[in-house]
């Protein structure tokens, strides 16, 4: 085995799936992913239909200059949004694997639990902490006479915030890859006398590649939809455009066309990561057993890592909590009622429960298909699936009430039409995980066993599902996050007299209950990190080797170097 092998190939040809030729035969594995890209369109064939079914201004808005302003803005935010996300999650999620970092099942937890937190919630925290005559600029003005500061408003506020909420997406497929991982590649690169640096750079980067890509997929999407955080920081992008049409206008048909726009956005980005993605291999193409890696000492590095792990998390998780404690605190002091119904998280972690199941059976299929089955049809299927995670909330609900009364009507009002809405919302977060994971196995494993006898099912019961297990969880933890916060759509598809966590917060912000939305915020917080954190650290036990057989690799100046 050499290397060079072993490095993804960057070419500028196109992938042989997307060359014309034979039409792939239909197995059970492709009418499932038709099925699960089928449900997905629901929502952009009714934007479809609304756009051009009513006034035919609305068809028109998508050409006119402030269309083209408001798109730019988008765009660039997501640009920086995702660069930000790649920067900071990539070495976050090396330090919690591969070094002796201090801590670093403590930061391999609390690095993913900012998924948990609204958007709207970490907007209005940023601006209560870091705004014009905020809690900073008091405590700066008390200490140094300091009477104002930079404005946190408008760009630079929407790409900090939404940075720190989205670096977990891209943290938690890294992660996945980074256990799969086959170390020789590293050792045998060190072997040579490369260094930590050059070697992370020339071998264990690309091989994170698939990975950084889906995480970094899921980060724009979601900063494309995002609704909370943009509208709170006065940075008009199309979603803040689509809720206002939504909210203010009788005809949603000019609602329907500016988030036809977000579609068209999406299918550009997914454009993007296709043409991107090439045809490199990112599995071990020799026999062998994986071999648990060796831990990375990092010597004089030591502190500085855990400087940037612990500003990390304090950023983005302990800033925001120890705003909400005060909130709550002074609230209790005032005699404010501050109390939380436990009826509530109940509802919220039975429907996030059902998302997380649901929406990763889904999502098997799609990676499968997407990986193995490279065809136009599997990338058809693999794009249409992505849509969802980049609408509205509220777009993708009134979708779904739309077909709920007129087609699904015995589901309408139920808990099971929400659970679609989930599905539709988060199937990617689930699928790219599953999708990274899936990259690193090697295809002839699996032609192996089927040359022994097995069929299909049995090799991806026995042979693929094990190896795939820790991007399955990964993105099924994921899914289970994203729902315990999800707003527009429970709002609107939720059964009469069911409440969660998020809707409840919902009601006591908007009605400038501050004190007493900041419990149920903490117990948001709190209940999601219990699962959370019994996944990674299920994960980290079974992947962490025993004492006896852990090597350690020293990382001295010199050597990092190298």
């Amino acid at each position: 085995m050499t290397i060079q092998e072993n490095i993804p190939l960057l070419t500028a040809r196109p992938p042989a799936w997307l060359r014309p030729g034979r039409a792939p035969r239909l197995t059970p594995l492709h009418l499932a992913g038709i099925a699960v890209a089928a449900l997905v369109a629901l929502p952009v064939i009714y934007l479809v239909v609304r756009t051009f079914s009513g006034d035919s201004s609305a068809a028109e808005l998508i050409f006119r200059t402030r269309t083209a302003e408001i798109l730019f803005r988008s765009i660039l935010l997501v640009a920086i949004v995702t660069a930000g996300s790649i920067a900071i999650a990539v070495p976050m999620a090396w330090l919690t694997l591969r070094t002796d970092l201090p801590l670093k099942r403590f930061w391999a937890v609390t690095s993913v639990l900012p998924l948990v937190i609204p958007s709207f919630i970490a907007g209005f925290v940023a601006v209560v902490a870091l705004g014009p005559r905020g809690m900073l600029q008091g405590l700066l003005d008390t200490l140094f006479g300091v009477d104002r500061i930079p404005d946190m408003f408008g760009l630079p506020g929407a790409s900090f915030v939404l940075i720190l909420l989205t670096f977990p997406y891209v943290l938690i497929p890294v992660r996945a890859s980074l256990r799969r991982m086959d170390p020789s590649m590293e050792e045998m690169a060190r072997g040579l006398g490369r260094g930590s640096v050059r070697t992370f750079a020339t071998i264990t980067l690309p091989l994170l590649r698939p990975a950084i890509a889906a995480g970094g997929l899921l980060s724009a999407l979601y900063t494309l939809s995002d609704f909370g955080a943009v509208s709170i920081l006065r940075y008009e992008t199309f979603t803040w455009a689509v809720f206002l049409q939504y909210e203010s206008a009788f005809d949603r048909s000019i609602a329907a066309a500016l988030s036809l726009v977000l579609v068209a956005v999406a299918l550009g980005i997914l454009a993007v990561d296709v043409a991107t993605r090439g045809r490199g291999r990112y599995h071990r193409t020799t026999v062998g057993t994986v071999r648990p890696p060796r831990q990375v000492e990092l010597g004089r590095w030591r502190w500085p890592a855990f400087g940037f792990a612990a500003s990390v998390v304090g950023l983005s998780l302990a800033a925001p909590l120890a705003v909400l404690v005060f909130w709550a605190a002074r609230g209790a002091s005032r005699g404010e009622d501050v109390g939380i119904e436990w009826s509530t998280v109940l509802n919220s972690l039975q429907a996030s429960g059902l998302a997380a199941v649901f929406t990763t059976l889904a999502a098997i299929p799609v990676a499968i298909l997407a990986v193995r089955h490279r065809s136009l049809l599997t990338a058809a299927i693999d794009l249409v699936t992505h849509l969802g995670f980049a609408l509205p909330g509220i777009a993708v609900a009134l979708a779904l009430v739309f077909f709920g009364i007129n087609v699904f009507t015995p589901i309408y009002q139920t808990r099971t039409l929400l659970v679609v809405a989930y599905v539709v919302l988060f199937l990617p977060a689930a699928a790219g995980a599953i999708k990274a994971s899936l990259m690193q196995v090697n295809p002839r494993i699996e032609e192996a066993a089927r040359g022994l006898g097995k069929g299909p099912w049995q090799v991806t019961y026995r042979i693929t599902f094990p190896l795939v297990l820790p991007g399955i969880l990964a993105g099924a933890a994921t899914v289970f996050l994203l729902t315990m916060k999800e707003l527009p759509a429970t709002l609107i598809l939720g059964p009469i007299g069911f409440k969660t966590l998020s809707t409840q917060i919902w009601g006591f912000t908007t009605e400038a209950f501050f004190a007493r939305a900041a419990v149920p915020a903490l117990v948001l917080v709190i209940a999601s990190g219990i699962p959370a954190a019994f996944l990674l650290l299920r994960d980290t036990s079974t992947s962490s080797a025993s004492p006896a057989n852990t090597e350690t690799v020293t990382s001295d100046p010199g050597n990092l170097t190298g």
